[in-house]
């Protein structure tokens, strides 16, 4: 139980640090990070049993959604960012999308794009909202609440609006960067490499896991979504030598496989396809010895996104192994996952490195702390993260 014992201390630390406990006069919220403490506390909350924990998750969501559902104070703006009224905002937080909570104002239309200083200005990441989504379902699986699945979704509908457009009348869809916080104008026009996939992955979950929630139909259609991500998704290759986008990578690949059973999945998203292109940026990492550097050389949290991926293997394993007739593999996609399974020890390594108190009062630890700290607890201890539901897990 020494993990949980360390994830406990982190999310603690984590709390009073951030204005989630403590007398913090304004709470420090920050949408990626947040999303990962979330499945955090409710993964302490499976495996102790205390309510505390459960609190501390509904606390977090409801903060979320009061700070990066709004305009910062420092913003002109001021209200819902959906543009409703209070009332309605309070029902509907996610309708407008989420704040990525950056320290920097947005830049405004009259701003000449900045490349550094883009990284630290607000906006709506589409990436951080799909995790907040993921966030939410795990929060309503957990409590059983159907609000939690419902801004869900009403996020989906948001996000997929937002962020996606067509170049040409008629032609393929294409997804933007980073948006506006208003969702009204892109500020970084490019497409992310692995959004297509996660917004796909995602909208399948949410979409197979709104069964036991009062939902109506309309309110569950995510079709045209779901047809334009297939659309994105084809032809694609997802390698990358990104630790975090192949973390990123292997944890849609499990989450897949957890739905397999109630989709037909295109070619497109085969699950051989996309375990063969976690393989050649793992092996490229290895060889690059990148692991091997100083920690002040690092950055941790995406090493620790990329052990939480490979945590996902071996639950990967068990789960065809456990249920044959549910997560049946053809012959390629096990033998993929048979190889992927030799560079499950670097998710040992990585913890280890990161757990060592020198490592962390370096730099580049307390540069980024919070989500530094949160990711490592989410590595040490991710079934929430990594599960569907809160039964699968256990």
């Amino acid at each position: 139980m020494q993990h949980a014992i360390d994830t406990r201390s982190i999310m603690l630390d984590f709390a009073q640090a951030t204005g989630l406990s403590g007398t913090l006069p304004e709470p420090r919220r920050y949408l990626w990070t947040d999303a990962f403490a979330v499945c955090n506390f409710l993964e302490l909350y499976r495996q102790t049993g205390e309510t505390s924990y459960l609190r501390a998750a509904r606390r977090l969501v409801a903060q979320v959604h009061f700070v990066l559902g709004r305009y910062s104070q420092e913003d002109s703006r001021s209200g819902w960012i959906s543009g409703l009224g209070e009332q309605a905002g309070y029902n509907h937080p996610t309708a407008g999308g989420l704040r990525i909570g950056k320290p920097l104002l947005e830049r405004s239309p009259e701003q000449a794009l900045d490349d550094r200083l883009e990284w630290d200005r607000d906006g709506q990441y589409f990436h951080y909202l799909t995790r907040w989504m993921q966030a939410l379902t795990r929060m309503a699986a957990h409590t059983g609440e159907g609000d939690y699945q419902r801004w869900a979704l009403e996020l989906a509908r948001a996000a997929h609006k937002g962020f996606t457009y067509r170049p040409v009348a008629g032609g393929p869809t294409r997804m933007y960067w980073k948006m506006s916080i208003d969702l009204s104008r892109p500020l970084v026009t490019s497409m992310g490499h692995h959004d297509p996939l996660d917004a796909l992955v995602t909208y399948m979950e949410l979409r197979a896991n709104s069964a036991p929630y009062d939902i109506s139909a309309a309110d569950l259609d995510l079709e045209r979504e779901i047809a334009d991500c297939l659309a994105m998704c084809a032809g694609r290759s997802w390698a990358t030598d990104d630790p975090l986008g192949i973390g990123g990578l292997l944890v849609d690949v499990f989450r897949l496989a957890q739905i397999k059973a109630g989709f037909k999945l295109s070619p497109t998203v085969a699950l051989a396809r996309l375990l063969a292109d976690c393989e050649p940026g793992l092996q490229a990492l290895v060889q690059s010895g990148q692991l091997e550097h100083p920690a002040q050389y690092r950055l941790a949290f995406r090493e620790l996104g990329l052990a939480t991926g490979l945590e996902a293997i071996g639950r990967f394993r068990m789960l065809v192994d456990r249920y044959p007739a549910r997560f049946s593999l053809e012959e390629e996609a096990a033998a993929q996952l048979e190889r992927l399974g030799k560079f499950r020890y670097l998710a040992g390594a990585i913890k280890d490195f990161w757990l060592q108190p020198a490592h962390q009062q370096v730099a580049a630890w307390r540069d980024h702390l919070d989500i530094n700290r949160v990711m490592l607890a989410t590595s040490l201890a991710p079934d929430a993260y990594l599960f569907a539901g809160p039964k699968a897990a256990q």
